[in-house]
């Protein structure tokens, strides 16, 4: 997404209602152009390919092809395409499911506009929406779930994931434990004694190097490789 352009936003959700009052919030935003607007999965992942979003506001429960599998879809086949649920539910289950799916956060339908845009906006400045908290506990869960599914040794994730570790310096990869820990970037720089800028390029260098679309899933795959309990974490 270039500095200098709207990031392009995709809209997807089953009542024309709620796609127009989204639209119409977005449209207040001179950083973002909505590209688009689909009313099942299906169409989103179809739509998602041609328009080439950078973020994607994601319906959960929709006919043909729900949220959680249109979004697994569209990560498979765009890596780089940020995903936001809108959502009713608040359960943990079903957010660690989205977690898995790809998302990097959700934001629920029934909050105020100022709290979908600002939600939308920290996902493209390379924040996360979440709250810390529940980031956490989220990422904990995940944690639970990789070590019941996989006994394989530490040692061979760079084999199964294809990135070396040697390919992360050491303030990346102490940055990446920050944000494991679902850190924000002034906790980060405070922490660090660097300044926000700084951090703020760290994580952009990790986003990219560890081949994700945003902060959340960086977390997530940080868990993934076993980069988060590493010596010295």
């Amino acid at each position: 997404m270039s500095a200098n352009k709207p990031a392009r936003v995709l809209v997807v959700d089953d009542h024309p209602a709620v796609r127009d009052s989204l639209q119409d919030m977005l449209a207040d935003e001179p950083s973002i152009e909505v590209v688009g607007e689909a009313h099942n999965g299906r169409e989103a992942v179809e739509l998602s390919a041609r328009a080439r979003p950078d973020l994607i506001l994601m319906d959960v429960r929709m006919p043909e092809m729900d949220g959680l599998e249109a979004t697994r879809a569209i990560k498979r086949a765009q890596p780089g395409v940020s995903v936001l649920m809108v959502t009713i539910y608040e359960d943990p289950g079903y957010l660690l499911e989205a977690l898995k799916a790809g998302v990097a956060g959700y934001v629920l339908k029934e909050s105020s506009q100022d709290e979908i845009i600002a939600a939308v906006l920290r996902i493209l400045s390379g924040d996360s929406p979440l709250d810390p908290t529940v980031a956490q506990n989220l990422l904990r869960q995940l944690v639970d779930d990789i070590q019941a599914r996989d006994t394989a040794p530490p040692g061979l994730t760079e084999q199964r994931f294809g990135l070396p570790i040697e390919g992360l310096t050491p303030r990346e990869l102490e940055v990446l434990r920050f944000v494991a820990r679902g850190s924000t970037n002034r906790d980060i720089a405070d922490t660090l004694v660097i300044s926000r800028g700084t951090v703020k390029r760290h994580v952009e260098n990790l986003i990219r190097k560890l081949g994700v679309s945003d902060r959340t899933q960086a977390a997530v795959r940080a868990y993934e490789l076993g980069l988060v309990g590493l010596s010295g974490s």
